[in-house]
């Protein structure tokens, strides 16, 4: 049967056909969604709690702990782990894979509204939650700063309006704003002068609470009109509270301002931010899990203008850090890739014909298959990202290669003196099932990506998909377009005996005889051969063990992140100039083009974060990484402050929030003293490693603090509970917001607190009095006494256990299997109890799992492969010749990886893939014409294969040398996105010149060692060979 003979009968309908095609293509290329990668976000929703002045250690016992016994039960959760620290808690749940975030967004409130009971009563609200990883790397940084307007002001700006209108845009999951904090006002209170009044803190906080009633006062009405009643129930500015009366006292009245000082302010003084050498309040942006980063950022910066024209005029509103620049840049950049490996593809084609008209025939299969493949994308939600774009790179040279050999075979016909209308009937027909062999295997090999399930499988399901289908697509314009164009535009060279042969024929003749020479020698020295083909097997496992491995290539976005950790206990006073010192450093450096920042908040008051943002590739001569490098070095030694930094990706998996750096330790107990007395043995010896750096974990004893021991029989005596104790520490201390001032736009409080120059040592508390119901006055010191000690001034859980984690960074040269390799040696020789677990964290834990599964998966696609082939073939022997043809491919591409210092990725894991499917091509050229001369001209097996091999050696060399052509741009490429391009280039150009050099040599002489294996069991078994019944046709 001849599936191309309707094809080339009808030229109308054929050409109509592929240009269907393309328009198809062409129109929903403008629709494709661009993305970094493919969206793959494991979905991750964020349940935050606060309880204002409650310590890490009340917030972990009394909030976190009974929020993740609810949410611990929800079915698809794969990690949760939390944070709790001065007045927060922040609980991070992740999902299977394939959970839907809006289902387990209901059920994450239903276990919130179940933990209702056994929450603190004192919680001002409910627990909230939002769908956004606090992990990843925020999408946008906005910054806000004014020469007119103070840092409260602009806080109340950002959260008023811009805050408010970045939250309603599509796709925005959660709007942070750093480096200030909402207008207030404070109220200092003067320890001296309440004692010299006798006014207790509770009666200053009741009166300033009572001051503020917005509430509802109704309306009057007469016959004709209606009143409605309003009151001055606000004091809206600090110096309406100054003449506040207290009490009175023998008369006299006892006003605000004669016991503290009321000044206008800010809700927390520990906040501040910076944007370059510009005090600035931040607006931080992340996406919700799974929403498109272009897209996102289109949204934002479409509301800009309004926003800057909504502000005051004195802020102004500039864009601190972006990531779609870049992503635009990377993926012109694939595109401009793509364009480079076509033109290359069609010069090889050219070079190998001699001739435009033969060389445009194959040529039109590319951009018909490519064009055709973007219709397919649309119409399964893909999007155009760096794996999309490669898949179309690598297709390039694929593609061509069904065209190549039909037209080689058709053209073999008309060179034998046939017509073209003839040969193109009879070549198309002769190569049908070897097109049908070849693609279905093809495929088999990418599709079998699909049931590896997981990570691995979310990540390269574009990819194969992509692939598979522009594959699919050139089959088919290889039966129809191709034999259709041949027919026509082929016409016969006319003989003429002076004609003498161009230098590309002349030097294809040579090459040929070189070949012939080569082939009859291999044949000859068969079982070196067969040794050789053995030898790479071993050579495979070896290079395998040993290569380094890595989890992704890193990228360079052009963005880094930035962590300043001050020693515990250090002051918000004491951090700023250490923060200011290293800004400065950063902002030094000729590749910084600015940064940003912040200090307190919720990070903590002796931690700042920074945004660092790179120059354009083209405008620097060092990648991120060597950035880091120099700064790292060029920073400042700074007692009590270290500095980490790391590159942004687009791909982050796992982790934690706040952490320092892409790769963390865990260590995880029930048993939380014994975790404490196991870390600082663990830190230590992962400091000594010289295959890490950068080591960031919680230094020995943690935060120092004030604990108040009560004596309470001496307090039962005198009349005072402990309720009465912490309410006053409360008022004194905590910064408590004690009122709420409505406006029509925001709500604003009142804070309440000690002078804070009565608060700067424990002295401090011998200043406090209490006031009893009877009105004696008690110092706290004549019932209690206190004790310095050191606490934990952050508590992390990870699956409701405590834990502690290590970060690290990878010291020069170093992989990360050589890390974790090198950790996993150091932990063991220190002998951690059952009680305390030692496992790696974030990308780590993703390497080391998918690392287990690699060889198992290349095991599963060569069986695919082998089960595909014996179905096609029906014959349990000649798929063992066809996949002969693979380890050759493993040896070139674990080499080249090697011989250009880059490390084994999940990029080059998919590179092998594609080595699997595409070397295997030479293999069924060569044996499916052999089976052919078998049957039809019945030649040995031994002549047979010999001239399969030379007569498919022009299309063997055509369609190679495509391939290799078209990853050849992605593996030479330097410019944005090209680390992430370059290991699958470097794979698939190794694996195809090894591949190419031996198989032509192996592949016959397997062939034939197969096939006298098969006569063997043949004649054990009593059953006739012969080749037409082994081989359906």
């Amino acid at each position: 049967m001849n599936l191309s003979a309707p094809f080339i009968r009808r030229p109308v309908a054929t050409l109509l056909l592929s240009l269907a095609i393309m328009l198809l293509g062409g129109v929903s290329f403008g629709l494709l969604p661009v993305a970094p990668l493919p969206n793959m976000d494991f979905p991750v929703i964020t349940v935050q709690a606060s309880l204002p002045g409650a310590s890490p250690q009340v917030m972990a016992a009394t909030v976190a702990t009974p929020l993740e016994r609810s949410l611990g039960a929800i079915a698809g959760v794969s990690q949760m782990n939390s944070n709790s620290s001065q007045g927060s808690t922040r609980i991070m749940i992740e999902f299977d894979l394939d959970r839907d975030i809006n289902a387990a967004a209901r059920e994450v409130q239903a276990a919130i509204n179940a933990s209702r009971e056994l929450l603190p009563s004192g919680m001002r609200s409910m627990p909230t939650y939002r769908k956004i990883n606090p992990s990843q790397a925020p999408i946008m940084v906005l910054s806000l700063t004014s020469t007119v307007l103070d840092k409260g002001q602009l806080y109340d700006v950002a959260s008023t309006i811009v805050g408010q209108k970045l939250s309603q845009v599509t796709g925005v999951g959660e709007v942070q704003i750093g480096g200030s904090s909402l207008p207030a006002v404070r109220v200092a209170l003067e320890p001296r002068l309440l004692d010299q009044y006798g006014v207790a803190l509770d009666d200053v906080r009741a009166t300033i609470a009572a001051a503020n009633a917005k509430r509802p006062k109704g309306a009057v009405e007469d016959e004709h009109r209606h009143w409605q009643v309003q009151a001055n129930d606000q004091l809206e500015r600090a110096a309406d509270y100054v003449p506040m009366i207290i009490r009175y006292q023998d008369g006299a009245a006892i006003r605000l301002g004669d016991v503290a000082q009321v000044t206008d302010g800010v809700q927390d003084r520990y906040n501040s931010g910076f944007y370059n050498d510009k005090q600035a309040v931040l607006v931080v942006v992340n996406r919700q899990s799974g929403a498109n980063i272009i897209e996102t950022v289109a949204g934002i910066r479409a509301l800009l203008p309004e926003l800057r024209g909504v502000i005051p005029a004195s802020a102004n509103l500039e864009v601190a850090m972006d990531r779609s620049p870049v992503i635009r840049a990377t993926l012109k950049e694939a595109e401009h890739t793509l364009l480079i490996a076509v033109a290359l593809v069609i010069l090889v084609v050219f070079a190998f014909l001699g001739r435009w008209r033969a060389a445009l025939i194959p040529a039109l299969a590319v951009p018909v298959s490519l064009v055709g493949s973007f219709a397919a994308m649309y119409l399964l939600g893909f999007s155009l990202n760096n794996l999309s774009l490669m898949a179309l790179i690598i297709a390039t040279g694929l593609v061509v290669d069904d065209a190549i050999v039909v037209l080689e075979n058709i053209s073999r016909h008309i060179e034998a003196g046939e017509t073209p209308m003839a040969a193109a009937f009879k070549g198309s027909r002769e190569v049908g099932f070897t097109l049908l062999s070849m693609n279905v295997s093809l495929v088999a090999v990418f599709l079998s990506i699909l049931f590896m399930g997981g990570l691995v499988e979310r990540l390269f399901r574009e990819f194969s998909i992509t692939l598979a289908v522009a594959i699919v697509i050139s089959l088919l314009v290889s039966l129809t377009l191709t034999p259709m164009l041949c027919a026509r535009w082929l016409k016969p060279e006319p003989e003429r005996e002076d004609k003498q042969p161009g230098r590309l024929q002349a030097a294809g003749a040579r090459i040929m005889r070189a070949y012939a020479t080569s082939l009859d020698w291999a044949l000859r020295h068969s079982l070196l051969m067969l040794i050789s083909l053995f030898a790479t097997i071993a050579l495979n496992v070896f290079l395998f063990v040993s290569i380094p491995k890595t989890f992704m290539p890193q990228q360079d976005t052009g963005q880094l992140m930035g962590f300043i950790r001050g020693d515990n206990g250090l002051s918000f006073q004491v951090m700023q100039p250490k923060m200011e010192a290293y800004r400065r450093s950063i902002l030094a450096d000729p590749a910084v083009d600015s940064v940003a920042g912040f200090i307190g908040g919720s990070s903590g008051i002796n931690n700042a974060i920074m945004i660092v943002r790179l120059k354009p590739l083209n405008e620097r001569d060092l990648s991120a990484q060597q950035v880091i490098d120099r700064l790292r070095k060029n920073a400042p030694k700074i007692p009590g402050g270290r500095m980490f930094l790391m590159p942004d990706q687009d791909l982050q998996v796992g982790g934690r929030q706040g952490r320092s750096s892409e790769n963390e330790y865990m260590l995880l107990s029930g048993d939380l003293d014994a975790l404490r007395e196991w870390l600082p043995k663990v830190r230590e010896a992962l400091r000594a490693l010289p295959e890490l750096t950068d080591i960031d974990a919680t230094e020995d004893g943690g935060a120092p603090q004030i604990r108040l021991v009560v004596d309470r029989d001496e307090a039962k005596r005198l009349g005072i509970d402990m309720s009465l104790v912490t309410g006053v520490l409360n008022n004194a201390f905590s910064q408590r917001q004690i009122s709420t001032i409505y406006d029509s736009l925001n709500q604003y409080s009142v804070v309440m607190e000690i002078n804070p120059r009565y608060a700067q040592s424990p002295e401090a508390l011998a200043q406090i009095q209490l006031i009893t119901a009877d009105g004696a006055r008690v110092p706290l010191s004549a019932i209690a006494h206190w004790e310095r000690s050191l606490e934990d001034d952050r508590i992390s859980h990870q699956g409701q256990f405590a834990v502690e984690n290590i970060g690290f960074s990878l010291a020069e040269g170093v992989s990360l299997d050589q890390a974790t390799q090198a950790i996993d040696r150091a932990v063991a020789r220190i002998g951690l109890p059952t009680e305390v677990q030692g496992t790696l964290g974030g990308t780590g834990a993703a390497f080391q799992k998918t690392q287990q599964n690699q060889p198992w998966m290349i095991l599963m696609s060569l069986v695919v492969v082998y089960i595909v082939l014996g179905i096609l073939y029906e014959s349990y022997v000649h798929p063992l010749t066809i996949l002969s043809t693979l380890p050759s491919a493993g040896v070139g591409a674990l080499l080249a990886l090697q011989l250009l210092n880059t490390e084994f990725s999940l990029i080059s894991l998919l590179g092998l893939f594609l080595l699997i499917g595409v070397v295997k091509k030479n293999a069924i050229l060569m044996i499916d014409l052999a089976l052919q001369l078998e049957r039809n001209e019945h030649m040995s097996p031994a002549d047979s294969i010999r001239r399969a091999c030379l007569l498919r050696f022009r299309p063997i060399m055509m369609t190679t040398l495509a391939a290799l052509l078209g990853a050849l741009p992605l593996m030479l490429g330097s410019a944005e996105g090209s680390e992430m391009r370059q290991p699958l280039g470097i794979t698939i150009v190794g694996g195809l010149i090894l591949s190419q050099l031996l198989t032509l040599y192996t592949t016959p002489v397997v062939y034939l060692y197969l096939d006298r294996l098969r006569h063997r069991v043949n004649r054990w078994r009593g059953v006739r060979t012969d080749a037409a019944l082994e081989t359906p046709l």
